[in-house]
């Protein structure tokens, strides 16, 4: 088991990037509100299958290849910077778009729709970044197998992500219709979102290996 402090503060650290839109919100968000709960729900279940992925990668050892392959940590160190900076441009710039505006997607079947859910997810560079880069910080080898603290910190943080991204999933209606009518809380919402996204780009750029 983590140290019960490290899988503490690991858990704040997935609950604030969950909390933080990005491309998983923003197809779970559009896809609820064209195709109903449910089929956020089959999306959202192609997104969960996607964290496992990575966390079991992580937690088998490619983690420590690419930390020993400093140009490995650093390209993907940056390339997530600059998505997470793209991002937050596509909020801030004139005439900008909160995840929580209407987006017209054609319906699609099950598969798709999970399949559609697990490539968002597998192409999303803050989910890389969570598996690659934070993760390893909070295993202590004191504490235990490693395998085993990558497993529950892993497990933990899909936990926290998937019950946080299931209700924004059964608001997201509710949520783009009071924001819909209410441009000032979407201007609101869209800067304080860019505003995250640019900051932690820029925490990520100045940090250097570990």
């Amino acid at each position: 088991m983590p140290d019960p402090t490290h899988l503490t503060a690991f858990a704040l650290v997935a609950l604030g990037l969950v909390l933080t839109p990005g491309p998983n919100m923003i197809y779970l968000v559009s896809r609820s509100v064209c195709q109903g709960p449910a089929a956020g729900l089959v999306s959202l279940a192609g997104v969960g299958l996607g964290f496992i992925v990575y966390m079991l990668c992580a937690a088998c050892g490619i983690t420590a290849l690419l930390f020993a392959v400093p140009y490995a940590y650093d390209a993907l160190r940056i390339g997530g910077a600059l998505y997470l900076l793209y991002l937050a441009w596509q909020a801030l710039r004139p005439g900008g778009r909160s995840p929580f505006q209407l987006r017209d997607l054609p319906p699609d079947g099950l598969r798709r729709l999970f399949a559609m859910g697990l490539l968002t997810n597998l192409l999303n560079p803050k989910a890389a970044v969570l598996y690659l880069s934070l993760l390893p910080q909070f295993i202590a080898p004191g504490h235990g197998s490693v395998l085993g603290q990558s497993l529950v910190l892993g497990f933990t943080q899909i936990a926290i992500s998937l019950s946080v991204n299931a209700l924004i999933v059964l608001g997201a209606g509710s949520v783009a219709r009071f924001l819909g009518d209410r441009p000032s809380w979407q201007t609101v919402q869209r800067w304080l979102m860019g505003t995250v996204l640019a900051a932690l780009a820029v925490r990520m750029l100045a940090q250097g290996r570990r």
